[in-house]
């Protein structure tokens, strides 16, 4: 059967079984290697005010959330990109 990814797409190497992490998004159960970790900063505040506090030197906090997304989602989400065919396969030596 042919193959796309010399490391079958994840990084798992010889190690055997790993853990299995739920997609934030469409809730598929996805191995932890192979899934993509989104980090984003969310203001408490809207935009506008917190404009204005900051121009009056106020510390605004931030919320970090960290979104772990399958490969099909994080695809539909624009995180990553779909490669050319020519980058998708494997360099075969003959």
């Amino acid at each position: 059967m042919p193959f796309k990814r010399k490391n079958r797409g994840r990084s798992k190497g010889a190690k055997g079984h790993e853990p299995v992490v739920q997609c934030d998004n469409c809730g598929a159960f996805v191995p932890r290697s192979k899934i993509q970790r989104v980090t984003r900063r969310v203001s408490l505040v809207r935009g506008d005010l917190a404009r204005e506090l900051k121009q009056m030197g106020a510390y605004i906090a931030e919320n970090v959330v960290v979104k772990n997304l399958c490969i099909s989602c994080a695809i539909h989400y624009g995180v990553l990109k779909v490669r050319a065919r020519e980058e998708r396969k494997p360099q075969r030596f003959i």
